[in-house]
């Protein structure tokens, strides 16, 4: 078309006169049929209104407008005119002819805009034809990528933060809601710790929870066996056994009170030596409805939990794997086919056999079963600690002596998260050996206790270094015997839940130790997510991404809510993004998949 142009008007015009002073582009009356047969159609407004006249040198007898051309028969010119005319007309067809060219490219459609922004507008950019066939935001869905699920209809980026005021907006968050837990936990009754002013071992009046002729008694390795020796003849106490405790620095050691005195009065006696910390040996007892567990079917794998917690979405994301679980508990079947390779390592603290046990049994089944039916993570690696044992036709008890020794043996093997599905008493070494377990990284969980509302907190679950987990059915309907408070933290499925029994049997359970198993499960997920997560953070992210089941936030009832492990994986990985800025050296390597905040 550009050579038609030049050839119509190097026809027409011959050796043009053109004058700088006009090169408007207007009206082509007055130039030949050829040049106006090879203009493009359609010249723009601007330029099919312009008005510039060239006027003709006097005799000509014609008068051009627009073009300033002169006709060819009145004259001759030299050659750099007639090249000027070439390089004018030239510029001239290019321009009309990528204009032409710019109108009849189709554009791809516009997407439709929302009515109203609810995040700052992005910076301008040039249109692409590519973009803008393919939404951006919250709604982008790869073209390859896999079937919607929870985790793509959140619609967050991968990225969890788009702008610094979203990563503002969420450390608020943060900060208040650390703040809101540390507040629930100052209503709990404020407890010395072993060695702190105010302290004393000496149970409380009316407390029976303990082995009532046995008391055990913990000193510092700076003193000797001799002195203790010694001061327990003149009390008259007869030493049962010693061990050392690596975990609270010392030696522990089991006395036997004589006949005709009581413990209470043998633990203010020792105290009075001021060598070491003394106490009863408590009791605890694992926390399930034992009518509910003696009922047994067949495996069945349409667990209501699977789908009330989205486990199949979530186990896309993470299964614990190789996560280490410790289970304080009683006796586990081994054998059984749902937990074959699920144990690494076992431990006996009761220093006896005993058979395999329903509720140990259980509680390792709602973590870890991988075959008819499917724990919270499937694939996490159980620490199985013997601590547990029934005695006549009571439910399994533990004494304080045997679960330090537990709590101890599964720190030294690397347990990242240890499962307490028992309750009992207030005992101050236990206190002292959670918060050393704490402060070596280990997220400690604990069911609530079934002893009903009307019940005293229990512990370790009213430990501040401890999750406290209450149970709820399948419509999130608090279980009536769970024991209430402001420690509890969050709630979890513990009604009528299906799980592994001995022997290769299956049993139906209701408690909250099988809720405390729940969570402990969604913990090794998130450690597997995000291995250098601290307890402290697992405890603000199980607690924050909770389901609220009151509509006026925390209560004593469900704690911060039934657990999400959908939104607590992605909160862990929102938590990394946010580390990984304040420390660039070192940032966490969450595992692929992508998680998005809802």
């Amino acid at each position: 078309m550009v050579a038609a142009i030049c050839s119509a008007i190097l026809a027409d015009a011959g050796e043009p006169h053109v004058d700088a002073r006009y090169m408007g582009v207007g009206d082509v009356s007055g130039t030949s049929a050829a040049t106006q047969a090879a203009l493009p159609r359609g010249l723009p407004q601007d330029v099919q209104h312009s008005d510039t006249m060239v006027s003709e040198p006097a005799g000509s007898g014609r008068r051009f407008r627009g073009w300033g051309m002169r006709n060819p028969s009145q004259g001759t010119h030299s050659f750099g005119v007639r090249a000027l005319s070439v390089l004018t007309a030239l510029a001239i067809a290019f321009a009309l002819a990528g204009d032409a060219v710019a109108r009849d490219r189709p554009t791809a459609p516009r997407k439709p805009r929302a009515a109203a922004v609810t995040r700052p507008a992005a910076p301008h950019r040039a249109p692409s034809f590519r973009a803008a066939a393919r939404p951006r935001g919250p709604e982008a869905v790869h073209p390859n990528a896999p079937a919607p699920n929870r985790f793509a209809a959140a619609g967050g980026p991968h990225h969890p933060f788009a702008s610094p005021a979203s990563r503002q907006e969420f450390e608020r968050h943060r900060a208040e809601h650390h703040a809101a837990i540390l507040a629930a936990r100052s209503r709990l009754p404020a407890r010395p710790m072993p060695g702190e002013r105010g302290f004393t071992g000496v149970p409380p009046a009316g407390e029976t929870r303990f082995v009532s002729n046995e008391m055990v008694f913990h000193v510092p390795a700076n003193v000797p066996r001799q002195t203790v020796d010694n001061v327990a003849q003149r009390l008259g106490l007869a030493t049962v056994d010693t061990h050392n405790v690596g975990l609270t620095g010392g030696t522990m050691y089991r006395f036997r009170v004589a006949d005709g005195k009581g413990v209470a009065d043998a633990v203010r006696a020792l105290e009075a030596e001021k060598i070491g910390v003394a106490q009863p040996n408590y009791v605890y007892k694992l926390q399930q409805d034992p009518r509910l567990a003696a009922r047994t079917r067949s495996g069945d794998p349409g667990q209501y939990v699977l789908s009330k917690l989205h486990l199949g979405e979530v186990h896309r994301i993470a299964t614990g794997s190789n996560v280490l679980v410790a289970v304080i508990d009683s006796e586990i079947d081994t054998y059984h086919p749902d937990l074959a390779g699920a144990l690494v390592e076992r431990f006996d603290a009761v220093g006896r056999p005993d058979k395999p046990h329903s509720h140990g049994t259980g509680m390792t089944g709602a973590i870890v079963a991988h075959r008819q039916l499917t724990g919270i993570a499937p694939a996490a690696r159980i620490l199985a600690v013997h601590a547990f044992s029934p005695e006549a036709t009571e439910s399994p008890q533990a004494t304080t002596q045997h679960i330090l020794a537990g709590l101890e043996w599964a720190i030294s093997k690397g347990a990242r998260v240890i499962n307490m599905s028992f309750a009992g008493p207030y005992d101050p070494m236990l206190q002292l050996a959670m918060k050393k377990a704490h402060d070596k990284g280990v997220v400690l969980i604990a069911a609530a206790g079934n002893l009903g509302p009307k019940s005293p907190p229990l512990y370790p679950a009213a430990d501040p270094h401890v999750i406290a987990v209450t149970a709820v059915d399948q419509n999130d309907k608090l279980f009536p015997g769970a024991s209430q408070g402001p420690h509890i933290a969050v709630a979890a499925p513990g009604v009528d839940i299906l799980e592994p029994a001995p022997n290769a049997g299956y049993q139906v359970t209701t408690g909250t130790s099988v809720a405390a198993a729940h969570v402990s499960g969604v913990a090794a997920l998130m450690i597997e997510r995000n291995p250098a997560l601290d307890p402290e953070t697992v405890h603000e992210i199980l607690t924050s991404s909770a389901k609220r089941l009151d509509p006026n936030g925390r209560d004593d009832q469900f704690g911060w809510g039934l657990i999400d492990p959908s939104r607590a994986l992605a909160e862990v990985d929102a938590h990394s993004a946010l580390d990984a800025r304040r420390s660039p050296d070192k940032p966490p390597a969450p595992k692929p998949g992508s998680v998005s905040l809802r």
